[in-house]
């Protein structure tokens, strides 16, 4: 199933490969939903869930990369526009 992340929450850390908690969207019923990046990751590596960000009109799939050390965490594909589009998304304004 495919989701739009709309917000996310971030931690104190300055390294983009660790600066994300959860990440969070909009269900088609109106309620919220939030997932921990660790659930992202695992929904996505199994084929549970896909995801994308809506920037500009347009939609970028959202992919599990990994850092220089060897840990997993999500970002967008890059595209010619804008690449930090997952990370330049609104706070969430819920509770987990």
């Amino acid at each position: 199933m495919r989701h739009q992340i709309d917000c996310i929450e971030k931690n104190d850390r300055f390294d983009p490969t660790e600066a994300i908690e959860r990440v969070g969207g909009q269900n088609r019923d109106g309620t919220r939903w939030s997932l921990s990046q660790k659930e992202a990751i695992a929904g996505i590596k199994s084929g549970k869930w896909s995801f994308f960000v809506e920037t500009a009109g347009r939609s970028v799939n959202v992919i599990v990369a990994e850092s220089r050390f060897g840990n997993d965490y999500i970002k967008t594909e890059a595209d010619d526009y804008d690449p930090n589009n997952l990370l330049s998304l609104q706070d969430c304004k819920w509770a987990a």
